[in-house]
């Protein structure tokens, strides 16, 4: 009986070593069956940001045209203002006097030719002295109207509705003819300045020559996007020749106020590329900051090669160069093997790999 027992104790413990040794050989199988797949061609856009500049669509200096106290302000600092609307008062008093000396010259200077004329119809004076009768009073006139520009360069005016900047003279200060005294900015537009390298220049000319209105959007410094979308309107003539840079310039409608003239920010901006070689950014490795992936032989043996970079989509890599489409390339497990190392893979489709964003996540 006994004997018995052992015997069946023997055959359990075989069997069950059999069973074990069977599904650790499956489960080693498992785990060293890698997920291949190959790069992926195909038309796509790719957003790309530049740092931006922010100009009003017009910021103009305000200067002083006469020279003078500073009588008045009529307005604060920040203030909205309309066209027309009085903004300083430099003491007119001496552009009065000027005006009233050239109108009294202007009186006598009339009241001498229309003698003059009265004895001219009567062939009493010459018909030459009539003329430079006359002479003089265009003078007289003409330095009553340098006189009243004079005294209107007095009161200096918005030329436009806009927002008033900081004042650089304070009352009763004395400014001289030029001197600057604010700016006005007419915010009702804003014009977004970035800069361009020269290759993404030729490919935005070559993509979008048929197509003035291309559209782009402002992250603005606090990383929100303005809510409005601005539109390329024009390009500078020249590039910088130290940057290699050309500037693009954009127009975003400022209803709310909400830009203001000097900010910063960056322009997103989309770029169509063609025949994009993509493939997943987890498929790749680094070494040194050069990047590489491993693409398996005809003999399934994993060979690393650099590739270079032209674009990064979110989970995706846009190639430039090192790698074709029929090339396959491991996608999983990177760690886990090394150079000339030869492997068991599944084959993935390129395209169901990519539509599978979950796959790349971190």
């Amino acid at each position: 009986m006994k004997r018995i027992l052992m015997l069946m104790g023997m055959c359990a413990l075989l069997c069950h070593t059999s069973c074990t040794s069977s599904q650790g050989e499956e489960k080693k199988e498992h785990e060293t069956t890698f997920l291949v797949s190959s790069p992926v061609k195909m038309d796509t856009t790719i957003t790309k940001d530049y740092v931006s500049q922010v100009n009003s669509i017009r910021h103009i200096e305000l200067r002083a045209q006469e020279r003078g106290y500073l009588q008045k302000i009529f307005v604060d600092e920040g203030q909205f203002v309309k066209k027309g609307q009085l903004l300083f008062q430099i003491m007119p008093n001496l552009y009065q006097a000027e005006l009233q000396k050239a109108q009294a010259e202007a009186n006598f200077a009339k009241i001498e030719y229309q003698n003059t004329k009265s004895l001219a119809d009567r062939n009493i004076v010459a018909p030459t002295e009539l003329a430079m009768a006359k002479a003089k009073l265009d003078k007289a006139k003409a330095d009553v109207s340098l006189a009243n520009v004079h005294l209107q360069f007095t009161e200096i005016r918005a030329p436009f509705d806009g927002i008033i900047d900081r004042f650089h003279v304070r009352l009763g200060s004395l400014v001289d003819e030029g001197e600057l005294l604010t700016e006005l900015s007419d915010n009702s537009k804003m014009w977004v300045y970035y800069n361009v390298p020269e290759a993404e220049y030729l490919d935005y000319q070559t993509n979008e020559k048929k197509d003035n209105s291309v559209k782009v959007n402002l992250l603005m410094a606090n990383n929100q996007l303005f809510k409005h979308t601005g539109v390329v309107e024009t390009i500078e003539a020249n590039f910088n020749n130290e940057t290699g840079n050309i500037a693009f310039r954009a127009t975003f409608p400022n209803p709310d106020g909400l830009l203001r003239h000097g900010e910063t920010g960056n322009i997103r901006m989309s770029i169509p590329l063609t025949n994009a070689l993509l493939i997943p950014q987890k498929a790749t490795f680094e070494v040194l900051d050069k990047k590489y992936v491993y693409v398996v032989d005809k003999n399934n043996v994993l060979r690393s090669r650099e590739i270079s970079i032209a674009a990064e989509i979110p989970h995706i890599y846009v190639v430039q160069k090192g790698l074709a489409e029929n090339d396959k390339i491991l996608l999983e497990g990177l760690r886990l093997v090394r150079e000339k190392e030869k492997i068991q893979y599944k084959f993935l489709e390129p395209t169901a790999v990519l539509s599978d964003l979950d796959l790349y996540a971190e």
